[in-house]
């Protein structure tokens, strides 16, 4: 049987792609609270089609961003994101994929970044009985900064447990790294739903753990798969 298996909503990508003919729709919506500024952004959609047997094209759609009153943050449309997505595992039991995608600079004049931000990323993930799973992700991105690319790694771990058929709940510990400037490093917790094998519910909240990190954030998501009959 077909099931959905999203990427969100961890910080790491699913270490799976979806299967070849589907559609992924993945949704949601996320209140940031940086040093007391807000900001909602929505509706954080990414489609994932199944090309082949393991491989996937990727579209992450424009985010709109939207600054609450009394704060100096701007408002507007984020970036598109055009990408492909190639399943290389399971190695050993360990379940792993290579992401690689350019962001475009679609987005509006004080959202955007003004370049094209190449990124890749290693998700992997491992069952270690039949309710715990341990994954996470190795990533590299260059996103541009004061019209300069600034290099970045990631490195998440997370570790994920089926409380019933339908429902899990997950700890994921994310760190980003720049070239330039202070690490971001998060908490993240988070559970999912399926109602369906062919839609999901998700709920998640961080709190920043440096000073370049969010103090919190907190997200909802809806996601749906298209499966041919």
């Amino acid at each position: 049987m077909v099931t959905i298996n999203p990427d969100r909503p961890t910080v790491a990508e699913s270490s799976m792609v979806v299967p070849k003919g589907t559609l992924l729709s993945e949704n949601g919506l996320q209140l940031t609270d940086t040093a007391g500024a807000y900001v909602l952004d929505l509706p954080e959609s990414s489609l994932r089609y199944g090309l082949l047997e393991k491989t996937e094209l990727r579209l992450t759609v424009p985010d709109y961003f939207y600054s609450l009153p009394g704060n100096a943050s701007p408002s507007g449309f984020g970036d598109m994101a055009i990408g492909v997505k190639q399943q290389l595992g399971p190695v050993r039991g360990i379940d792993v994929s290579l992401v690689a995608y350019l962001t475009l600079p679609t987005g509006a004049e004080a959202i955007s970044s003004h370049g094209y931000d190449p990124a890749l990323q290693l998700p992997w993930s491992r069952s270690l009985s039949a309710l715990w799973t341990v994954g996470g992700q190795f990533a590299t991105y260059w996103p541009t900064v004061s019209g300069t690319h600034n290099f970045t790694g990631e490195a998440t771990v997370y570790l994920d447990r089926q409380l019933r058929a339908p429902w899990d709940v997950f700890l994921e510990y994310v760190g980003d790294f720049p070239e330039r400037g202070g690490s971001s490093e998060l908490l993240h917790v988070g559970t999912t739903y399926k109602l369906t094998p062919l839609e999901q519910l998700d709920c998640h909240a961080a709190v920043g753990l440096t000073q370049a990190a969010p103090t919190w954030y907190i997200g909802f998501g809806y996601s749906y798969l298209f499966a041919g009959h």
